[in-house]
């Protein structure tokens, strides 16, 4: 999402959130001021040269939130639209995420304005060792710790630890969401996923909806997106529809992944899949089933569809996917949105406990990290739930008011106000 939409660019939509949470708490302005602000944000040439013997220049973001909880931590992600506002909305996403889930960082994110699928994979290997390059004063395993993001990988993450392990030695913790040959954690990849399904079990549960009965549609199938739809599948959920940039595809009976899975690897795309419906993107988005779970980008629902959204209960797996604007219409309406930073922090989580991992020089088994994985998930969620009974508030007020609390705390105890 670039610009603004419904009237507010990214960062101010995710600022309304926070300045909901801290009119609720009343925080003092000073709080109030550190907190909705950035530490640093910087902007870097990347100069690119490219296969064909000529250059190019294109520029890249690091924003660094919040640290008051502990180092930096957020993806870095390539797309046309990472512009700096944009990563600054989701640096500040990571600070109450990493809250929200207890876990010891802070917030950040970084992104490159490109469009990855115009490079080659020599040119985005350059791009991502160069960039990394520049940014490599403001990071560091115990300052700010990087990980994939839209568009980016394992494979990236490869590139950044060896170019930063030329600068500082070899130093695995740099970076989360690596190989698992190259130090990283099992389960990580699943994560983001695997979490998003856990929220889902326990939303389900507390509605006394049988998996079987419940339909879901998934917009984005992408590596968030994908392993959320195959988890819950794997659960009992009825997963009807599935999309990517090209389009999506629906079965009213459910879809059977592992085909949609072979179908991608063949054609690069879920779009024609045999004996589904085709459907576009925004009709995804207003289909007739019990859960909605955007995966993809942010700013898709908005006051433009939000009255024609027919889910009951809608899953952030992707970050701000819902504006503000669309927040009141649907609240109005009774459908309940579970936030992005509750939904999406299964990433985060693992990433927490991969850097762990390497700091220790230790291997934790896969059933280890999706144990401690349910811990943090489930007890974010069973806090969100708790409080919003108990102050009358939607689970997205609920969530800021104890990443913010938290945030504003560990603030305060450091001297910083």
């Amino acid at each position: 999402m670039t610009g603004t939409v419904d009237g507010l660019s990214p960062f101010e939509a995710v600022n309304a959130s926070f300045h909901r949470a801290a009119d609720r708490l009343a925080l003092s302005d000073a709080t109030r001021d550190l907190l909705c602000g950035t530490y640093r944000e910087i902007r870097v040439q990347v100069p690119l040269r490219m296969s064909d013997g000529s250059s190019r220049t294109v520029y890249g973001y690091r924003v660094q939130h919040n640290g008051a909880r502990g180092p930096y931590k957020g993806g870095v992600r390539y797309h046309q639209d990472a512009d700096l506002d944009e990563v600054r909305a989701l640096a500040s996403l990571m600070t109450w995420k990493t809250a929200l889930a207890d876990v010891p960082f802070g917030g950040a994110k970084g992104g490159i304005q490109v469009d990855p699928a115009s490079l080659t994979a020599g040119e985005l290997e350059r791009m991502t060792r160069r960039y990394l390059h520049q940014v490599s004063y403001v990071i560091g395993e115990h300052r700010d710790i990087m990980a994939p993001d839209v568009n980016t990988s394992a494979q990236t993450m490869a590139w950044m630890m060896d170019e930063y392990g030329r600068k500082a030695g070899h130093t695995p913790a740099i970076v989360t969401g690596k190989p698992v040959e190259l130090g990283g954690s099992l389960g990580r990849e699943a994560a983001t996923g695997r979490g998003t399904v856990m929220i889902l079990a326990e939303a389900a549960a507390d509605r006394a909806w049988q998996p079987e009965d419940t339909t879901v549609a998934v917009q984005g199938y992408g590596n968030v997106g994908s392993w959320t739809a195959r988890l819950a599948a794997e659960q009992g959920f009825r997963v009807v529809a599935v999309s990517d940039v090209k389009g999506g595809i629906f079965s009213a009976r459910g879809l059977d992944l592992g085909a949609v899975d072979e179908h991608l690897s063949a054609t690069g795309s879920v779009v024609g899949m045999p004996g589904t419906d085709a459907l576009t993107n925004d009709e995804l988005l207003t289909l007739d089933v019990a859960v909605l779970i955007p995966a993809a980008l942010g700013g898709v629902v908005t006051s433009a569809n939000a009255e024609r959204i027919s889910a009951r209960l809608i899953l952030e797996a992707a970050n701000h996917p819902v504006t503000p604007a669309a927040d009141d219409i649907l609240a109005d309406r009774g459908v309940v949105v579970l936030p992005d930073i509750l939904v999406n922090a299964g990433g985060v989580t693992v990433s927490y406990f991969e850097w762990t991992q390497n700091l220790q020089q230790f291997r934790w088994p896969e059933k280890q990290v999706n144990d401690e994985l349910r811990r943090h998930i489930v007890g974010a969620f069973a806090a969100v739930r708790e409080r919003a009974a108990r102050h009358g508030s939607t689970p997205r007020d609920a969530a800021f008011e104890i990443g913010v609390e938290r945030v504003a705390a560990a603030a305060s105890l450091r001297g910083y106000l």
